[in-house]
């Protein structure tokens, strides 16, 4: 049987289109590097849509925290984002949510886990670009990390989130961390967060990405 390609897959076209738009409408703040970084998230899905690379079904799997989903969504859709919000429920059934890290610190089982759309992995499968989901749970903090040679941005979808305690970030707002850059998430007490992903860098960067969580100093008495 024939593969299926990304023109037989409308939702996950669709989706596409969704991530190219966010990036197009998205403020950079005036920010010369941010808006060189949309730029070139936006050029890397329009190559992907181009390409209509093969869609490779994921097997479903869910975690603790997609008890919440459901909630982010709903929140979702009172908000500027409710497009992408809509888009992503047309393909939550078929998706995979994962930890991405050998070892996941005590208690954040509970609750965070990722979901890729576009990447090496698929299930739209492209080494151009990684896109994806992150939710997290009410009271979530995600430990400190970094990505080697990978500059990585997050939109907000739903809920609120503050990267390294330096501001609050809702519904449309990005963050923006370059490559290196260590950051650590929090999110509110009342609400879970959902955002968006995307991480661009050279080729080797993006196929092989060791995914780990940066231990703390303990403190000399």
């Amino acid at each position: 049987m024939e593969a299926r390609r990304l023109n037989d897959c409308p939702d996950w076209r669709y989706l596409l289109v969704e991530f190219y738009e966010m990036y197009r409408r998205g403020r950079a703040g005036g920010s010369a590097k941010i808006r060189a970084h949309q730029r070139v998230v936006r050029e890397a899905v329009s190559k992907v849509m181009a390409d209509n690379p093969v869609v490779q079904p994921q097997p479903r799997e869910d975690k603790p925290v997609t008890a919440h989903l459901k909630r982010a969504l709903d929140q979702g859709r009172r908000e500027t984002t409710q497009s992408m919000i809509r888009a992503i429920e047309s393909v939550q059934d078929d998706l995979s949510w994962l930890y991405g890290y050998e070892k996941v610190p005590r208690g954040l089982s509970q609750k965070f886990a990722y979901a890729e759309f576009v990447g090496p992995q698929g299930p739209v499968v492209s080494d151009r670009v990684i896109l994806g989901l992150v939710l997290f749970a009410p009271k979530c903090t995600y430990p400190a990390h970094s990505h080697d040679g990978l500059t990585e941005s997050y939109f907000t979808l739903s809920g609120a989130v503050s990267e390294n305690d330096d501001g609050v970030f809702a519904p449309g707002s990005m963050i923006f961390n370059p490559p290196g850059r260590m950051h650590r998430l929090t999110t509110g007490d009342n609400e879970p967060t959902l955002l968006a992903y995307a991480w661009h860098g050279a080729h080797d960067k993006l196929v092989a990405q060791k995914m780990v969580f940066t231990r703390r100093k303990k403190e000399q008495p």
